[in-house]
């Protein structure tokens, strides 16, 4: 039933999908008003708007955080700066996503999620001091996101480029064909990756052998065949974004168990011999179990809406938010009303939030209060602070207070899931809800990785 109601005259129709919005052309104005003030700027007065500027707030903090002392904190400033600034792309980018019509399916987030994964695999090995002096700064936040996201957009058009004509066959040949050519693709580039990456690395490592390490090669290619033969069927570019960072993890994750064989020396003097395996089963564990929990809710709903050829969450095509809104009763027996709420609870989206934010939580609990670690953002560490307050007005000595952030990112995620849920969305607003996801786990998932990386390997 796709179209019911009452008089729809009543209601503009949404935008095509190659219209942008008024709201999106003022985003997309700004930031070109922005990049031409940056350029002016830098051009006609460097000292002012980089030396005395730009420079202490963004890069002095990253170059810091790159040295022998690392662990730089976030200000006030630049958190805001990276804040709005991933809003405002947000918003940019998935007007232009939208408007080029690529997919943002749950294939697409599958593909994302590898990514994010990706960013705390490099961003431990930084912490592990593998990475030279002079590569150090890729990997620190917000450059190694945009470090990566160069790669991403490379692999994503090397996949569509050279695979492309095979989408929508369904035929062994022509199935093998696209397979071949991913492969093919995708290795070389991901040899150039290690080329670049870890290869120069391993000069500044001269007493060690590597034997893991470059054996994680042939691990990387066996994932990347393996991920390219699992994806059968889907579009070019979503499954060589998968399969390359999938690879990728692999490789990394081969450098982290050359460093629990044989630790390399840091640069603050220090041998790391502390494996420390047993938190993955709390940071790992526990969101994995609240994951399966919310599948199971909602697996039978998303088959069922699957079977009637919609999505989650999103209206059909030509029906505006505010018809939906209005003619709610009209709508109720409509398979996106009444099956969308528990399908979502077993979407990528869903699913990849809330582990991301659970694993965030306990891995910074267990990190501060029984490792010692230091919380880098100030309004968490505001957060943790207070929990401190109560356990001193408690008169409890165990931790830093960092139990209460975990509380409160559980509370978090468990209002992000109850809005996300609840909340119907447009046909052209597909890839908004994607970036959004997207942004939620670069700033959960991401920094949740990365803590129970650095506690394993004791960095």
């Amino acid at each position: 039933m796709d179209e019911v109601g009452s008089d729809e005259s009543l209601f503009a129709p949404p935008l095509p999908d190659d219209v942008y919005s008024p709201s999106e052309k003022a985003v997309i104005w700004t930031a070109l008003a922005i990049i031409i003030a940056l350029a002016a700027g830098l051009t006609l007065a460097f000292d002012t708007v980089w030396t005395e500027t730009l420079k202490p707030i963004i890069w002095d903090p990253v170059v810091k955080d790159a040295g022998v002392a690392g662990d730089a904190g976030y200000s006030p400033q630049n958190t805001a700066i990276y804040t709005l600034t991933m809003l405002g792309c947000v918003v940019l980018l998935q007007a232009l996503f939208r408007r080029w019509n690529l997919p943002c399916d749950d294939k697409m987030t599958l593909a994302l999620i590898a990514w994010v994964c990706l960013a705390p695999v490099l961003r431990v090995l930084e912490d592990a001091d593998f990475f030279s002096s002079s590569q150090d700064v890729l990997f620190i936040s917000p450059l190694i996101h945009l470090h990566l996201a160069a790669w991403l957009i490379g692999v994503a058009l090397l996949s569509h480029g050279v695979a492309r004509r095979y989408d929508g066959r369904t035929t062994d040949a022509a199935e093998e064909n696209q397979k071949t050519l991913l492969f093919g693709t995708l290795f070389l580039t991901l040899m150039g990756h290690w080329w670049w990456l870890y290869r120069p690395a391993y000069a500044g490592h001269e007493t060690l052998s590597f034997t893991l390490g470059t054996t994680g090669v042939v691990l990387a290619a066996l994932v990347l065949w393996t991920c390219l033969t699992l994806t059968r069927g889907w579009v070019a570019m979503t499954r060589g974004m998968l399969a390359f960072a999938s690879s990728a993890i692999a490789l990394g994750v081969a450098h982290w168990l050359q460093f629990i064989v044989t630790p390399w020396a840091q640069e603050s003097g220090r041998v790391s011999g502390d494996i420390t395996l047993w938190p993955v089963f709390i940071v790992l564990g526990l969101p994995a179990a609240v994951c399966l929990v919310l599948y199971r809710m909602g697996k039978d709903d998303a088959h069922q809406l699957k079977l009637t050829g919609h999505t989650a969450g999103v209206l059909p095509p030509d029906i505006g938010i505010k018809q939906w809104e209005a003619e709610s009763e009209a709508w109720a027996s409509h398979p996106v009303e009444f099956l969308s709420n528990k399908a979502l609870l077993a979407h990528p989206m869903v699913l990849g939030m809330v582990f991301g934010q659970l694993c965030d939580g306990f891995a910074t609990m267990v990190g501060i209060d029984l490792f010692g670690y230091g919380e880098k953002h100030p309004v968490s560490n505001s957060v943790i602070q207070f929990g401190g307050s109560i356990n001193d007005a408690l008169g409890v000595s165990w931790g830093e207070g960092a139990w209460l952030f975990a509380i409160v990112k559980a509370l978090l995620v468990g209002l992000i899931v109850w809005l996300f849920v609840q909340m119907r969305v447009e046909h052209r607003q597909q890839h908004f809800r994607l970036l959004i996801v997207l942004a939620v786990l670069i700033v959960g998932l991401a920094p949740g990785l990365r803590d129970i990386g650095r506690l394993m390997l004791g960095v």
